[in-house]
């Protein structure tokens, strides 16, 4: 089965923000490896486990271009791309971040809304849609959730995923879907945990390229590659 790819923001290796990451998840996306648990208050270990499944398989970070397969091109035309992209564009303050509930799920999203990073992520989805193959009808039935609107359909139809351009949000998911019976638990015990870095302030910096082997393969990083427009 082929790989399929996808370009994410991933904070740089070891740095606070990864550690962070990586522990509630329980993986590692640049080792491809599973990691030590962060302890979270008042969540059982094996409740934590079950509530990051899906969290797990993507490593973490935030999307910039959805995971898709490749056409036309190598693999290596891919990180060549994403280098090469890179270099010419500028890194991009995020500043703060802060917990939200987005849906039934918890994710790290910033504290202000960033113009900047919108244009960054419009850029990268029209530059690297050349290399993407169109849905496949299983892909498109797949992603085709009940209570999407029409326009997420056409946008999902064109681009091959619903929430980008104007139904984009920067968002570092943290846990699946959580029922309602746990959710403000896990809210409680990740707003202590990230506590410490509530006032530090970040910025995107790189674009890295992710690799997922096959459907039941964790998605890891290729080349992480550093901004320097």
């Amino acid at each position: 089965m082929s790989p399929r790819y996808a370009i994410y923001y991933t904070p740089p290796p070891f740095s606070a923000l990864a550690r962070f990451g990586a522990g509630v998840i329980g993986y590692d996306c640049f080792d491809a490896a599973d990691i030590a648990y962060a302890r979270l208050d008042g969540i059982d270990p094996n409740i934590h486990k079950l509530m990051t499944i899906d969290p797990r398989r993507y490593g973490f970070h935030a999307t910039i271009v959805a995971p898709f397969y490749l056409q036309g091109h190598s693999e290596d035309e891919l990180v060549a791309a994403a280098s090469a992209y890179a270099m010419k564009t500028a890194p991009v303050h995020i500043g703060r971040l802060t917990l939200a509930a987005i849906g039934d799920f918890i994710a790290l999203v910033p504290a202000k809304v960033n113009g900047g990073i919108l244009q960054l992520v419009a850029a990268c989805l029209e530059t690297f849609d050349a290399y993407r193959a169109p849905l496949s009808a299983a892909d498109r039935e797949r992603r085709l959730k009940p209570g999407l609107t029409r326009h997420q359909i056409e946008l999902m139809d064109r681009w091959g995923y619903p929430y980008v351009l104007d139904e984009y949000r920067f968002h570092m998911t943290l846990t699946g879907v959580l029922p309602e019976r746990v959710r403000n638990e896990f809210r409680l015990a990740l707003d202590q945990a990230f506590a410490e870095r509530t006032t530090d302030s970040f910025e995107l910096d790189a674009i890295s390229v992710m690799r997922q082997d096959d459907v039941g393969a964790r998605f890891r990083v290729l080349r992480r590659c550093a901004l320097r427009g």
